[in-house]
């Protein structure tokens, strides 16, 4: 088989490339910000079904 040079495939089969944004509009958060603000919501929602 030849192969092409450079070439992507016509289809993606649903996949989709996602390329990092340099909008400085955008909002900004930190991946550790994100695992600290899911963890107090679990300890919330754990102390309130123990609670009750």
């Amino acid at each position: 088989m030849v192969k092409k040079a450079g070439g992507r495939l016509i289809s993606s089969a649903g996949l989709v490339n996602y390329y990092e944004s340099t909008d400085r509009r955008a909002i900004q958060i930190s991946p550790y910000a994100v695992a600290i603000v899911s963890a107090a919501i679990g300890v919330i929602i754990f102390t309130l079904n123990a609670v009750t």
